[in-house]
């Protein structure tokens, strides 16, 4: 049996009581995403005088489980904390939860002030400031992430180009009805298949928009580990540049932001390698596709029942959209397409 609101807060606040020095309790508690195995919780400790003394965040799973390719919530933690000492702005961890806590699986971090709503951050004069550094930030944080060295980490799995290929392709003629579009993309990758890197370096996965905290000075932290992995760095400079991550602003490839050749010198100058345009490409290709396919799994998702929200029906009907970028990208020449 799940605990009640009140154990839950109570045990919360005997968690931090024992590993912060002053703290006699927490004020504040509130939960501020609604997955339904992975929540997300924001508190102060507090001191005697209900002061706050830390601000804090909580990523928890109640029963333990991650579902589908992500990290175990230890795992995530490990790599945060490995990542917060070379170099890459991350969030502080502070305690990985144990089952002595009783609270789940989990971590305690640092709670930053910034934002991460797209709109605020392309459209809002308070980031405007932000908005000019931003590009050339998130390379050098990019290039921070490549250049950790993989004996540093914690386990994490290797993605094979190869073996992302057979999956998509199961997971298109999976769909009630396979796209054609999906299929011409997966031809078109196994036609110009690169090679897998000869060292795999951390890869984040699914860093863009949304996934970053900024304040008024640009880049704070890069959030949101759960799906990094070995493999090839050029996934995460294409996966930025993707037409979704845009927010309306498509002549500004990078997050709506700026150009490629920005985020790209600041990579470069960050890990002493030379970007490969044509590499990027197929990464983009790939990455329109894995967004497109996710997208129409979205459906079965809301049809059955398993998470009714608005926002999974929303995100199936943005199907067609990727069809389009793939078409356009694969009618297009220009490698920095």
């Amino acid at each position: 049996m799940s605990a009640t609101p009140d154990d839950f807060a109570t045990g919360l606040a005997r968690l931090v009581r024992r590993i912060l020095p002053g703290a006699q309790g927490i004020a504040g508690l509130r939960r501020l995403t609604a997955g339904a195995t992975l929540q997300t919780w924001s508190f102060d400790a507090v001191d005697v005088a209900g002061t706050c003394i830390k601000p804090l965040i909580l990523r928890r799973s109640p029963g333990g489980l991650r579902a589908g390719e992500t990290l175990s919530l230890v795992n995530e933690a490990a790599l945060v904390r490995t990542l917060g000492g070379r170099g890459v702005p991350v969030a502080e961890v502070l305690h990985t939860l144990t089952e002595a806590d009783a609270l789940g699986d989990g971590f305690l971090m640092l709670r930053l002030e910034g934002e991460t709503i797209p709109r605020k951050l392309l459209r809002d004069a308070a980031f405007a400031e932000a908005r000019r550094r931003l590009v050339a930030q998130m390379g050098a944080a990019l290039g921070a992430i490549h250049r950790v060295a993989t004996a540093d980490l914690p386990p994490l799995p290797l993605r094979n180009t190869a073996a992302m290929l057979d999956s998509m392709q199961r997971r298109n003629h999976a769909l009630p009805q396979p796209s054609a579009v999906f299929e011409f993309a997966l031809r078109w990758l196994r036609t110009h298949l690169p090679a897998d890197p000869a060292t795999p370096r951390l890869v984040h996965g699914d860093f863009r928009i949304g996934n970053l905290m900024v304040d008024r000075q640009g880049l704070r932290a890069v959030l949101d580990w759960e799906i990094a992995h070995l493999g090839d760095p050029a996934e995460d400079l294409a996966w930025i540049c993707l037409p979704p991550w845009r927010f309306g602003q498509i002549t500004q490839p990078v997050a709506g932001l700026g150009q490629r050749d920005e985020l790209w010198r600041a990579w470069e100058a960050a890990t002493g390698w030379t970007a490969d345009p044509a590499r990027v490409r197929w990464w983009q290709v790939m990455g329109s596709l894995r967004w497109g396919i996710g997208c129409a799994g979205m459906c079965d998702w809301f049809a059955s029942g398993r998470d009714p929200s608005v926002e999974r029906a929303m995100i199936a009907r943005r199907v067609s959209e990727n069809e389009l970028d793939l078409l356009r990208l694969l009618a297009s020449e220009d490698p920095h397409a």
